[in-house]
């Protein structure tokens, strides 16, 4: 493993136990420039997740509770007048920042959830007549539990095919669970930060330089062609999925200590990155249940490169 990228993760593992696969995709995400949408049940450590990694890395982090009376302005930030100079001026609002932690996202409304359509795909902020743009690296982490509906919206399209992922916790093992009754995983672990914001850059430049073959590029359009093809599918992943999947493969493959992506850190990602671009058919919904299972039955089926 890239040595910067071990120490970050170790960083991480001290908050949250268990679960190292998880958060070496949101290392890719986070080497990708992607933002992550952390979909899962009440108390695996969604939000400690994400706390972790903001004091990880020496940046600034604001976290938005979503609730249904949220403003956009409230995200994004208003003018107003000064009253002591009487000149319009720019109060930015909580997207101004290194890692964005937007918590329950879906109990938003409609209207404060489009305030993050521009910051996702522009990183900037338009208001009255003047944009401004965010802090480099810009990462926005948004949370949702996927059980309780009632005074919930649901995400739109549009808004999930920005997020480069859509990972899930999940339970922890049973030993890690017996670990986590003996330590202090039950109160929050303040972490140091680990690395700095122009290693984040350093980083995503060396990811950035990864080499990806034209069979392991023609094996990620395979792929994507396959989820638009599909008979389990209605919707398949966008352009900007096939994008998504290609440079989380090459992430994946820095992560890993190596110059060069393989048909294995496609793999690795495709779930993670393409499923919840997916819209089921009648038959898939009936045969899979979840874009999750559809997505890796099209994985499987879809010819690897031997080159």
């Amino acid at each position: 493993m890239n040595e910067k990228i071990r120490l970050l993760t170790e960083n991480i593992e001290r908050s949250i136990i268990g679960k190292r696969e998880v958060i070496l995709k949101l290392m890719a995400a986070l080497l990708s420039g992607g933002h992550v949408l952390i979909e899962d049940v009440p108390g695996v450590g969604k939000t400690r997740l994400v706390t972790a990694l903001s004091e990880s890395v020496s940046g600034t982090c604001s976290r938005i509770q979503f609730t249904p009376d949220l403003m956009p302005s409230d995200i994004t930030g208003f003018t107003m007048i000064n009253p002591k100079t009487g000149e319009s001026e720019f109060r930015p609002g909580a997207a101004m920042c290194n890692f964005l932690l937007a918590d329950e996202i879906n109990r938003a409304s409609p209207k404060a959830q489009s305030a993050l359509l521009e910051i996702m795909e522009e990183l900037q902020i338009s208001a009255d007549g003047a944009t401004y743009k965010l802090p480099v690296p810009f990462m926005a982490l948004a949370t949702q539990n996927p059980v309780e509906t009632y005074g919930t919206y649901h995400l739109p399209e549009a808004q999930m095919d920005r997020f480069m992922m859509k990972i899930s916790i999940g339970y922890p093992a049973q030993s890690d669970e017996i670990q986590l009754l003996g330590g202090n995983f039950g109160k929050a672990v303040k972490l140091d930060p680990v690395m700095d914001l122009n290693d984040i850059m350093e980083l995503r430049r060396q990811a950035e330089n990864v080499r990806v073959s034209d069979s392991v590029k023609s094996y990620i359009i395979g792929i994507v062609t396959a989820t638009r093809t599909s008979e389990f599918t209605m919707l398949g992943a966008s352009p900007r999925g096939s994008i998504a999947l290609y440079t989380a493969a090459k992430s994946f493959a820095l992560i890993n200590g190596r110059d060069f992506a393989v048909p294995e850190d496609v793999k690795a990602m495709a779930v993670d990155v393409l499923a919840h671009r997916l819209m089921l058919s009648p038959k898939g919904k009936s045969q899979f249940g979840s874009p999750e299972a559809a997505m890796a039955e099209i994985l499987a089926n879809t010819p690897v490169p031997t080159e």
